[in-house]
């Protein structure tokens, strides 16, 4: 039965379920296991899981039709516009997205030519590879070798009054190795803080 043209129901909405359900797994697995267990910024994991949706249905919609060359690449110039216009990610919460985007897609585009099992060996792989990761002991530099970099936070989000808690929350956000922080400017009108922090490079 069609309406419009556009038939009701076809076998892919199955296919599209199984998908999605094996999916929506593993994002919770690296998001909700991996990521909060070592990371304090649970505000990303909103983001992770509208991307992952996204991407997912969108390469799953996209594949069932033929892409002219003229689309695909106004696509690719819509997705290189848009971006986040707020604080810059930090380094491991980019690695983040990039893993979650790039399993939605893996997930969405696999064919026939694909069984199931590798699409679950592929997944499995690459979050049993970032538990290795999280999992092995940080090695400190024995030199001295120190960077200076300006961070940006809202006033809300530091405590000025404790720079342990401070030093601490900056080392977590970035994931590097944090020598000093130091308080540059604090600019009420903006609500933000301007932070001088020297980071130990290997």
């Amino acid at each position: 039965m069609e309406f419009l043209g556009i038939p009701f129901y076809d076998d892919d909405l199955l296919k599209l379920l199984v998908r999605l359900s094996i999916n929506l797994s593993f994002v919770f697995l690296i998001v909700n296991v991996l990521y909060t267990k070592k990371s304090s910024k649970e505000s990303f994991t909103f983001s992770f899981y509208v991307i992952s949706l996204v991407v997912f249905f969108l390469c799953f919609t996209l594949k069932k039709f033929e892409l002219g060359l003229g689309m695909a690449l106004g696509l690719f110039a819509i997705f290189g516009i848009l971006r986040y216009r707020t604080n810059t990610l930090p380094i491991k919460e980019m690695s983040y997205l990039f893993v979650v985007i790039g399993i939605s897609v893996i997930n969405a585009l696999a064919n026939s030519k694909m069984s199931y099992a590798e699409i679950f060996a592929t997944n499995s792989i690459v979050s049993f590879a970032i538990f290795l990761l999280e999992r092995r002991p940080q090695k400190v530099s024995q030199g001295r070798n120190t960077a200076s970099i300006k961070m940006t936070y809202p006033l809300e989000e530091v405590d000025l009054s404790n720079l342990e808690v401070l030093h601490a929350k900056v080392e977590s956000d970035s994931g590097l190795t944090i020598e000093r922080v130091k308080i540059e400017e604090i600019n009420r009108k903006t609500g933000e803080v301007l932070l001088s922090v020297r980071v130990l490079q290997a």
